[in-house]
């Protein structure tokens, strides 16, 4: 038997199957299907590449002799044709955002885009564009290196663009800048964008409200400073975050300019012209206390909200975002975007895949749609 073909193609089996199944338990089997899930789920295409070399190395080598080794053949296809499935469901994930755009905003929102595959079958865990320059470390606060932010803007430094500020995931214990969401903010500064991807202070020596805190600095700051990146005076400030910056990220655009939030600037303008949640959890903090749900923080001016959530999330259900959109659509005045993508985990924004990639599509329809309500003449 060939046993180093073997242990590929039960990898495979494995893989297959922590895509297509949420896996919650027991831990050890949770910690180990999650890993690869994260990886592989978003770009099952690199272990279909690995499985079929592997295929064609162990005949070429003259392994496939046994009617064991046959039967491995025959699970390899298996799981072959599992993996394209998993492709295929991450390549609908860019109708359902353009359906989800148009259903909140108005036919013809969501727009067509071809999907860049040399990026995402060739280099989907290579991030950075020779078109954009990051600008790293840059301080907005007094807490060392957890009060440090990344910019990112086109490097011929067009001006006149808007501005999106990233907060990232990890529970609020764990986690950094330039982690998550690279292939958004990469594709909005080739495109004019300042980008901004910040740290923030963590638990456990830095319960809330420290985090949000530093989020209306990271605010504050953009408004001071993006100009100097090529951002226009007044740019439209969107927010945005992952996870554990997804709930930060709407805590932040629920309470705009609020004093309790801004100690020792409290006259700064913290307000923002959008929200975009990724896989956000978004109820009470950890220590329950309900004014830190953004559910119980819903207002009738809040801004437009993107929220985009996977229908097999392991750690956050679906009933979790479900619950904010509910409660922005009764209160706010503003549209809410909801977008359950199809086959899609927790953290589904790490690489470019078809699904992410089709969701920054819909980031750019929905930005646009934003920014025209915004610098819309007001009618006398």
């Amino acid at each position: 038997m060939a046993v180093g073909y073997l242990v590929t193609v039960v990898l495979a089996v494995l893989i297959v199957v922590f895509c297509l199944a949420r896996i919650r338990g027991p831990k050890p089997l949770f910690y180990f299907s999650y890993r690869l899930g994260l990886v592989f789920n978003e770009i099952p295409h690199v272990a279909l590449y690995a499985l079929v070399a592997s295929t064609a190395l162990a005949f070429s080598e003259g392994d496939i002799t046994t009617t064991s080794d046959w039967v491995n053949v025959g699970v390899a296809g298996a799981a072959a044709a599992g993996l394209v499935v998993v492709t295929l469901r991450g390549m609908r994930a860019a109708s359902v955002v353009r359906v989800a755009l148009d259903d909140a905003l108005g036919a013809g929102t969501g727009t067509h885009r071809r999907p860049p595959l040399a990026r995402i079958l060739l280099r989907p865990v290579f991030r950075r564009r020779r078109d954009v320059m990051r600008v790293s470390n840059l301080s907005y606060g007094d807490a060392g290196r957890r009060n440090l932010l990344d910019v990112y803007h086109g490097r011929s430094r067009p001006e006149g663009g808007s501005v999106m500020i990233h907060f990232h995931g990890g529970h609020y214990d764990q986690g950094r800048k330039s982690t998550q969401s690279l292939p958004l903010l990469y594709r909005l500064a080739s495109q004019g964008w300042v980008c901004i991807s910040a740290n923030y202070r963590l638990r456990p020596d830095f319960p809330h409200p420290a985090h949000l805190i530093d989020a209306k600095k990271v605010i504050s700051w953009a408004r001071e400073h993006a100009a100097e990146y090529g951002a226009a005076p007044a740019a439209a400030v969107f927010v945005a975050g992952s996870s554990a910056g997804g709930h930060m990220a709407a805590q932040a655009a629920l309470t705009p300019n609020e004093p309790a939030y801004q100690p020792g600037f409290e006259e700064a303008d913290t307000s923002v012209t959008a929200a975009v949640v990724l896989n956000g959890f978004l109820a009470e903090y950890f220590d329950g206390d309900p004014a830190t749900s953004p559910v119980n923080l819903v207002r009738t001016d809040a801004p437009p909200f993107l929220i985009a959530h996977g229908d097999l999330d392991e750690l956050v259900d679906t009933e979790n975002p479900r619950a904010l959109v509910t409660a922005l659509g009764s209160v706010s005045t503003s549209p809410v975007v909801y977008v359950e993508l199809p086959g899609a985990h927790h953290a589904f924004d790490l690489f470019h895949s078809f699904r992410f990639e089709g969701l920054v599509g819909g980031v750019e329809d929905f930005a646009a749609w934003v920014t025209a309500r915004k610098n819309r003449p007001k009618s006398s």
